[in-house]
Protein backbone atom coordinates (compact mmCIF):
# COMPACT_ATOMS: atom_id res chain seq x y z
CA UNK A 1 0.00 0.00 0.00
CA UNK A 2 1.12 3.34 -0.85
CA UNK A 3 1.55 6.63 1.32
CA UNK A 4 0.46 9.87 0.82
CA UNK A 5 3.34 12.45 1.17
CA UNK A 6 2.59 15.95 1.26
CA UNK A 7 6.22 17.93 0.11
CA UNK A 8 5.67 21.59 1.17
CA UNK A 9 8.16 24.36 1.49
CA UNK A 10 7.28 26.83 3.52
CA UNK A 11 8.21 30.17 5.26
CA UNK A 12 8.53 29.98 9.62
CA UNK A 13 5.54 31.97 9.34
CA UNK A 14 3.95 28.70 7.27
CA UNK A 15 3.69 30.89 4.16
CA UNK A 16 4.11 28.94 0.91
CA UNK A 17 3.11 31.03 -1.79
CA UNK A 18 5.15 31.90 -4.44
CA UNK A 19 8.07 29.94 -3.96
CA UNK A 20 9.71 29.68 -7.06
CA UNK A 21 9.70 32.96 -8.99
CA UNK A 22 8.02 36.66 -8.48
CA UNK A 23 4.98 36.13 -11.04
CA UNK A 24 4.64 32.43 -9.69
CA UNK A 25 1.14 33.48 -7.90
CA UNK A 26 0.34 37.07 -6.89
CA UNK A 27 -3.16 35.81 -5.64
CA UNK A 28 -4.07 38.57 -2.56
CA UNK A 29 -1.51 41.19 -4.29
CA UNK A 30 1.28 38.52 -3.23
CA UNK A 31 4.47 40.88 -3.97
CA UNK A 32 7.03 38.61 -2.22
CA UNK A 33 7.72 35.75 -4.98
CA UNK A 34 10.70 33.65 -5.42
CA UNK A 35 11.52 33.74 -1.74
CA UNK A 36 12.91 30.43 -2.00
CA UNK A 37 15.83 30.64 -4.01
CA UNK A 38 18.32 32.83 -1.51
CA UNK A 39 17.85 29.57 0.47
CA UNK A 40 18.69 26.42 -1.94
CA UNK A 41 22.07 24.69 -1.43
CA UNK A 42 23.40 21.18 -2.20
CA UNK A 43 22.35 19.77 1.12
CA UNK A 44 18.33 20.31 -0.49
CA UNK A 45 18.98 19.25 -3.78
CA UNK A 46 20.53 16.10 -2.53
CA UNK A 47 17.21 15.31 -0.10
CA UNK A 48 14.92 16.18 -3.43
CA UNK A 49 17.34 13.77 -5.57
CA UNK A 50 16.68 10.19 -2.63
CA UNK A 51 12.86 11.35 -2.51
CA UNK A 52 12.65 10.52 -5.96
CA UNK A 53 13.39 7.03 -5.80
CA UNK A 54 10.28 6.04 -3.41
CA UNK A 55 8.06 8.45 -5.60
CA UNK A 56 5.94 6.18 -7.49
CA UNK A 57 3.39 8.86 -8.58
CA UNK A 58 2.59 12.22 -8.24
CA UNK A 59 -0.36 14.03 -6.87
CA UNK A 60 -1.60 17.58 -8.22
CA UNK A 61 -4.30 20.25 -7.56
CA UNK A 62 -5.25 21.99 -11.19
CA UNK A 63 -3.79 25.43 -10.40
CA UNK A 64 0.36 23.37 -9.60
CA UNK A 65 -0.35 21.01 -12.76
CA UNK A 66 -0.69 23.62 -14.84
CA UNK A 67 2.19 25.51 -13.70
CA UNK A 68 4.14 22.61 -13.92
CA UNK A 69 3.15 21.42 -17.51
CA UNK A 70 4.00 24.87 -18.98
CA UNK A 71 8.18 23.75 -17.43
CA UNK A 72 9.14 20.50 -17.04
CA UNK A 73 8.05 18.56 -20.00
CA UNK A 74 10.33 20.84 -21.68
CA UNK A 75 13.42 19.94 -19.65
CA UNK A 76 16.09 17.64 -20.59
CA UNK A 77 16.28 14.15 -19.02
CA UNK A 78 19.74 14.90 -17.48
CA UNK A 79 18.00 16.57 -15.29
CA UNK A 80 17.12 13.93 -12.55
CA UNK A 81 14.36 15.83 -11.67
CA UNK A 82 12.35 16.62 -15.10
CA UNK A 83 13.34 13.06 -15.81
CA UNK A 84 11.69 11.47 -12.90
CA UNK A 85 8.59 14.11 -13.38
CA UNK A 86 8.28 13.24 -17.14
CA UNK A 87 8.15 9.44 -16.93
CA UNK A 88 6.09 8.70 -13.32
CA UNK A 89 2.47 8.78 -13.32
CA UNK A 90 0.67 12.02 -12.72
CA UNK A 91 -2.61 12.32 -10.90
CA UNK A 92 -4.47 15.42 -11.47
CA UNK A 93 -7.63 16.71 -8.84
CA UNK A 94 -9.65 19.12 -11.01
CA UNK A 95 -12.94 19.29 -11.96
CA UNK A 96 -12.70 21.60 -14.78
CA UNK A 97 -9.77 20.13 -16.88
CA UNK A 98 -10.47 17.36 -19.33
CA UNK A 99 -7.11 17.45 -21.32
CA UNK A 100 -3.96 16.18 -19.92
CA UNK A 101 -1.58 16.91 -22.56
CA UNK A 102 1.42 15.95 -19.95
CA UNK A 103 2.82 12.02 -20.97
CA UNK A 104 1.37 10.07 -18.16
CA UNK A 105 -1.14 12.16 -16.59
CA UNK A 106 -4.84 11.93 -16.36
CA UNK A 107 -7.67 13.60 -14.35
CA UNK A 108 -8.59 11.70 -10.46
CA UNK A 109 -12.05 11.79 -11.02
CA UNK A 110 -14.68 13.80 -9.34
CA UNK A 111 -14.79 11.62 -6.29
CA UNK A 112 -11.11 13.08 -3.98
CA UNK A 113 -11.45 10.57 -1.34
CA UNK A 114 -12.49 7.65 -3.47
CA UNK A 115 -9.87 8.37 -5.91
CA UNK A 116 -6.75 8.44 -3.41
CA UNK A 117 -7.78 5.45 -1.86
CA UNK A 118 -7.58 3.70 -4.61
CA UNK A 119 -4.66 5.24 -5.73
CA UNK A 120 -3.17 4.50 -2.77
CA UNK A 121 -4.20 0.63 -2.75
CA UNK A 122 -2.22 0.34 -6.20
CA UNK A 123 0.86 -0.41 -5.40
CA UNK A 124 4.20 0.25 -3.31
CA UNK A 125 5.86 3.18 -2.49
CA UNK A 126 4.72 6.61 -1.93
CA UNK A 127 2.34 9.64 -3.79
CA UNK A 128 4.28 12.60 -3.56
CA UNK A 129 2.02 15.96 -3.19
CA UNK A 130 3.71 18.99 -4.74
CA UNK A 131 2.83 22.48 -4.09
CA UNK A 132 -1.15 22.18 -4.45
CA UNK A 133 -2.42 24.04 -1.38
CA UNK A 134 -6.06 24.08 -2.14
CA UNK A 135 -5.68 20.44 -2.59
CA UNK A 136 -3.75 19.30 0.34
CA UNK A 137 -5.89 21.39 2.47
CA UNK A 138 -8.69 19.00 1.60
CA UNK A 139 -6.62 16.21 1.52
CA UNK A 140 -5.88 17.03 5.33
CA UNK A 141 -9.65 17.28 6.34
CA UNK A 142 -10.17 13.89 4.92
CA UNK A 143 -7.40 12.04 6.80
CA UNK A 144 -5.54 11.17 3.56
CA UNK A 145 -2.05 12.17 4.77
CA UNK A 146 0.50 9.93 6.00
CA UNK A 147 3.82 12.11 6.49
CA UNK A 148 4.87 15.77 5.41
CA UNK A 149 8.25 16.73 4.24
CA UNK A 150 8.32 20.39 5.29
CA UNK A 151 11.06 22.32 4.32
CA UNK A 152 11.34 25.15 6.92
CA UNK A 153 12.75 28.46 5.45
CA UNK A 154 14.01 30.92 7.95
CA UNK A 155 11.80 33.57 6.87
CA UNK A 156 8.60 35.46 7.67
CA UNK A 157 6.88 37.04 5.30
CA UNK A 158 3.67 37.97 7.17
CA UNK A 159 1.45 37.49 4.22
CA UNK A 160 0.44 34.99 2.07
CA UNK A 161 -0.97 31.76 1.83
CA UNK A 162 0.04 29.16 4.37
CA UNK A 163 0.02 25.58 4.51
CA UNK A 164 -2.00 24.86 7.70
CA UNK A 165 -5.18 26.63 8.36
CA UNK A 166 -8.91 25.40 9.59
CA UNK A 167 -8.82 21.79 10.35
CA UNK A 168 -11.73 20.40 11.66
CA UNK A 169 -9.56 18.64 14.78
CA UNK A 170 -5.74 18.29 16.05
CA UNK A 171 -3.67 15.93 14.09
CA UNK A 172 -0.75 14.64 15.86
CA UNK A 173 2.29 14.19 14.25
CA UNK A 174 5.68 12.11 14.67
CA UNK A 175 9.17 13.48 13.94
CA UNK A 176 10.79 11.05 11.59
CA UNK A 177 13.91 13.32 11.04
CA UNK A 178 15.07 16.60 11.29
CA UNK A 179 18.22 17.78 8.94
CA UNK A 180 19.65 21.99 9.13
CA UNK A 181 20.76 23.03 5.59
CA UNK A 182 23.67 25.28 4.79
CA UNK A 183 21.21 27.88 4.66
CA UNK A 184 19.58 27.81 7.97
CA UNK A 185 16.39 25.46 6.08
CA UNK A 186 15.44 22.70 8.04
CA UNK A 187 13.99 19.60 6.41
CA UNK A 188 11.10 18.19 8.98
CA UNK A 189 9.97 14.60 8.20
CA UNK A 190 6.91 13.67 9.86
CA UNK A 191 4.81 11.00 10.38
CA UNK A 192 0.70 11.00 10.61
CA UNK A 193 -0.24 9.15 13.81
CA UNK A 194 -1.71 6.31 13.23
CA UNK A 195 -4.02 6.84 15.42
CA UNK A 196 -5.49 10.09 13.54
CA UNK A 197 -6.35 7.83 10.49
CA UNK A 198 -9.72 6.85 10.06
Amino acid sequence: MRRLVVIEFVTLDGVMQGLGSPDEDRDGGFAHGGWGAPYRDEIQMKAAGEGLGDTTAYLFGRRTYEKMLAFWPHQPDSNPMAAHLNATPKYVATRTLDDFPWSGSQGLGDDLERGVRSLKEEGEGSIAVLGSGVLVHDLMKLNLVDDYRIFLHPLLLGTGKRLFRDLPSPQRLDLVDATPTSTGVVMLNYRVDPGDHP
